[in-house]
């Protein structure tokens, strides 16, 4: 029983396997977050650019 134990406590495969999982959600997390910011940019440029047009469109009529 106490070599039984002994494997187990030497046994890091899956400490292995959570670290890798725990690396994973990081990088999701950022990935997320750096996809929210970079999404709100693109949208304030394009409602920027709407509105622009709209301006030249009704400056012109």
């Amino acid at each position: 029983m106490t070599k039984l134990f002994a494997r187990f406590i030497k046994d890091e495969s899956g400490a292995t396997a959570i670290e890798y999982g725990l690396i994973a959600a990081l990088i999701s997390v950022a990935l997320i977050t750096g996809a929210s910011t970079l999404g709100g940019a693109l949208n304030n440029t394009f409602v920027n650019v709407g509105a622009k047009m709209g301006q030249g469109v009704t400056a012109s009529q």
